[in-house]
This record gives structure tokens, C-alpha cells and sequence, in this order.
């Protein structure tokens, strides 16, 4: 569009929000009374909070128009039907049940479909998912590629789930795989695209063993862009356009609208199948409302429906996908490790990499997100051996990988926060040698990092 490097953002900012400074002194003691799990600080004890990119965005004014004319009627909502529409012309399925969020559209999925002793295979679930799947009793099988287990590895799509193990699994075990599914983007793997290809490779094995294909597609639109950037032969093709062809290869999917619908709340469940929709609708009514609203307020369908339009605008997901490469390069440039190459939104520093001499079991990531947090205020979060390292059966080793996770909101930090956070990495990073471990004092079976207390190692 033009010759010039500069990443601004394709919007104007309209209203702020202070932000609080903190001395490092009142972040160590914040950090105690959250028992060292940053899940439990008080947000107005954050500077800048990358936890997590799910709900957390800005929405825009068109979206806050939105919020007015939302219909509040508790059955046939005219705000539903607008919804229904927008997810119907972009996914192509007849079925659209609004959920309160995305993990509740997957408890309704698995709880209507699955019996235990199951097998879901997917490119890698993600906690809520995988925490979704064994309530059930049935087992979250994850078949990413090879290269997205290799965090310095760098090739276009790591995401891809590996065909060949996925043909194994449906000739070995077709009778156990209710359904198949594959996370655009993969979250647990980085951020990282599915190719059309590999969608495509999905779909012909799912049709030959008559599996049905779900994808996880919070962050679809990301996914898209990549496709369009890195697939040969995309290059011409409208984000949206993609879009609508990943969809077109599964037979439904679980969406988080706190992602790529650039929204504070809400998700849907979509799907062809007539059989599967209305078992899902009776089970939504029992947990969450009525099928035209679905534990939301009219006025969250109205502003899911627009940023589920804005999403796949093109200024938007340059400028998005843009400055988390941004980051990713700032730090890498600095020799911080991470996994290469950037993901959509967030960047994943490989804790195992940094801290060599912190083993697995003693939670690298919590070491690193806790330094990140007492060095600059900068909240993020640990995808490893903490989020993913206890079985169902309550056993527990060490995460496929020990990752932090730099979630990017939409929309909301400018590019001085950006900097500020490549700082404060690299500052943590001189420091490598002076972190410690962590053991867990207590905690819950199931998604256990999101309550579990953390004591430090001498």
C-alpha cells in the first residue's frame, strides 16, 4: 500500500483507560497473596496484561453501536437472528447455537457425543478442550506434525496435524473416533497456521472412514491470513474467501467469539448434522438458555455479529499479525528463544530453552511468568508442564514443551506497550541464571493451573 516499514495500528483511538504503576517491591507482595499463581492478582496489580487474548480485545464503534441495538427478547431475539446469518454465511452450516463462551459450546459437543473410552484426535487441544474431552473419560490424542514439537524449527505450517498418524489411528481405531478435529490457529503449539492442504488431507481421510470433522476455530481468521500469506497459490484470494473454504471442509465447529469475534463474551456451536444439533440444543437448554440466545444478551449477539465482519477485514489482520512478529522479533533478535516461526496471537517464549537448569517438574514457565511479573508488571502465562503435565489417571510428568505465552488483546496495547514488553523480556532473560524453580502446594485435579498455589525453590 506503500514503500514505508512503520506498523500503525488501522484505527483511532476514541477512549483510554489509566493504566496503574506499581514499584517492584508492591508486585513481589501481590505476587504473595496470589500464592504465586498470576491467575489470582488483582487486574489493577497488572501494567500491561497478556495473560490471554480471549475477551480481553477493544471492541469498535460499530460494535458499541451494536450494544444498543441489541433485542432482548428471551426467544426469537431479532439480535439472534442477525447472529445466526453473519455465522451462517461465513461457516455455511445450518445449525448456529450461541454458548456463553467457547468451552461451553465443547462441553455440550463432547458431553452430547462421547462415551468413555473414546478417542478425540487433534493437532494439539487446547486445556479447556482436552479438560472437556476427559470428563467423559475419553482420551484427547494430540497428532501435530513433528516440526511442532521443535520450537526452533522453522516451517510455514506447525501447526498440521500429521496424516499419516492420523490414517493409523481411524484404520486401527475407527470404531473409538467419534469425531476428528484441528485447531485454527494451534494454540498449545505456539500460534501456529493449518494449511488448506492439510484441512483438505483431513477431510478426504474423514470421508473415507466416515469420521466426522470438527474444527476448533476461535482464532480462524488468523489462520486465514496465514493461509493467504504462506500457501502457494493464495496469495490472490480474500481473507474471508478462505475462510469460508476451511469451514466448507469440516462438518461444524466449536467457536470461542472472545477470539477472532472480537467480542468480551459469547461462542457458538455450528454444525450440519440435524441429529447432533438437536441433542446439543436440549443439553443448551438444560445449561445454558433458550437456542436464540444461549446464555447471552442480545446485545452480545450484536456485537459478536460485527466483529465476526470486521475479523476478516485485510487493514485489520495485517496490522494484527504484524505486530506480534514485531514482538517475536524484538526478543529474538536479542537471542531469546522462542518458537519460530511467529504465531498469530502471541508469542511463545521456550522456557525449557531459557532456563536449562530448571527441570520440567520444577515449572520452568512458572519461574519465567513470575520474574516477567515482579520485573515489569507484565502479566503472561505458562503453557507446559503445569497446564499439561497432569493425567487423568492424577499422574504427572513433564509438558511436550515449557512454554510462555505472550497473548497480544486486540486492539488495545500500542506499539510503545509492544516495546516496553521486549524489554522487560530481555531484562528477564540477562537474569536467567538467578531464577529458581517452583513446587505446587496445592491444587485441583482438573485445568489445575488456573487455581494451583506455587511456593519457590531455595
Amino acid at each position: 500500500m506503500h514503500p514505508f516499514q512503520t506498523i500503525i495500528e488501522p484505527f483511532r483511538i476514541k477512549s483510554v483507560e489509566p493504566l496503574r504503576f506499581t514499584t517492584r517491591e508492591e508486585r513481589a507482595a501481590a505476587l504473595t497473596r496470589a500464592d504465586g499463581n498470576v491467575f489470582k492478582l488483582r487486574a489493577d496489580d497488572v501494567l500491561i496484561d497478556l495473560l490471554t487474548d480471549s475477551g480481553t480485545g477493544a471492541m469498535s464503534s460499530a460494535q458499541w453501536g451494536g450494544l444498543i441495538q441489541g433485542d432482548e427478547s428471551y426467544a426469537g431475539s431479532r439480535s439472534f437472528y442477525r447472529f445466526e446469518q453473519v455465522v451462517r454465511d461465513l461457516t455455511g452450516y445450518a445449525h448456529v447455537i450461541p454458548t456463553h463462551q467457547g468451552r461451553a459450546a465443547e462441553r455440550i459437543l463432547f458431553h452430547t457425543i462421547l462415551k468413555a473410552g473414546q478417542i478425540v484426535p487433534n493437532n494439539n487441544h487446547f486445556d479447556t478442550t482436552r479438560a472437556n474431552i476427559e470428563v467423559e473419560e475419553a482420551e484427547a490424542r494430540d497428532l501435530v506434525i513433528a516440526e511442532g514439537r521443535q520450537p526452533s524449527v522453522v516451517h510455514p505450517f506447525k501447526g498440521n496435524i500429521d496424516l499419516d498418524a492420523l490414517e493409523a489411528l481411524l484404520a486401527r481405531d475407527r470404531d473409538r473416533v467419534p469425531l476428528v478435529m484441528v485447531t485454527v490457529t494451534n494454540n498449545s503449539g505456539g500460534g501456529q497456521p493449518v494449511s488448506l492442504a492439510n484441512l483438505r488431507g483431513v477431510r478426504a481421510l474423514c470421508d473415507r472412514y466416515g469420521t466426522p470433522f470438527f474444527l476448533d476455530a476461535c482464532r480462524f481468521a488468523e489462520n486465514a491470513w496465514f493461509i493467504r500469506q504462506r500457501e502457494p497459490g493464495m496469495a490472490d484470494r480474500t481473507p474471508s474467501d478462505i475462510a469460508r473454504e476451511m469451514f466448507s471442509l469440516a462438518d461444524g465447529c466449536t467457536m470461542s467469539a472472545k477470539k477472532d469475534g472480537l467480542s468480551n463474551i459469547g461462542g457458538f456451536l455450528a454444525m450440519r448434522s440435524d441429529a447432533w444439533a438437536e441433542q446439543c440444543r436440549t443439553l443448551l437448554i438444560l445449561t445454558e438458555g433458550f437456542p436464540t440466545y444461549g446464555g447471552l444478551a442480545g446485545y452480545d449477539l450484536e456485537a459478536i455479529a460485527r466483529g465476526l465482519e470486521e475479523v476478516v477485514e485485510e487493514p485489520y489482520l495485517r496490522y494484527r499479525i504484524r505486530s506480534t512478529e514485531y514482538l517475536a522479533d524484538k526478543v529474538a533478535r536479542a537471542g531469546v528463544p522462542i518458537i519460530q516461526p511467529a504465531g498469530g496471537h502471541a508469542v511463545y517464549i521456550d522456557a525449557r530453552a531459557l532456563l536449562p537448569h530448571i527441570p520440567p517438574l520444577q515449572y520452568p514457565g512458572i519461574a519465567l511468568v513470575n520474574a516477567l511479573y515482579v520485573e515489569a508488571g507484565v502479566r503472561s502465562v505458562e503453557i507446559g508442564t503445569v497446564m499439561f503435565g497432569l493425567h487423568a489417571d492424577g499422574t504427572e510428568s513433564a509438558g511436550a514443551l515449557d512454554l510462555v505465552r505472550l497473548a497480544i488483546p486486540r486492539r488495545v496495547y500500542t506499539q510503545s506497550h509492544i516495546d516496553f514488553v521486549a524489554e522487560a523480556v530481555i531484562h528477564v532473560a540477562a537474569m536467567r541464571d538467578r531464577l529458581r524453580g517452583y513446587r505446587i502446594t496445592s491444587a485441583p485435579r482438573p485445568l489445575r493451573h488456573f487455581t494451583a498455589s506455587f511456593a519457590a525453590l531455595a
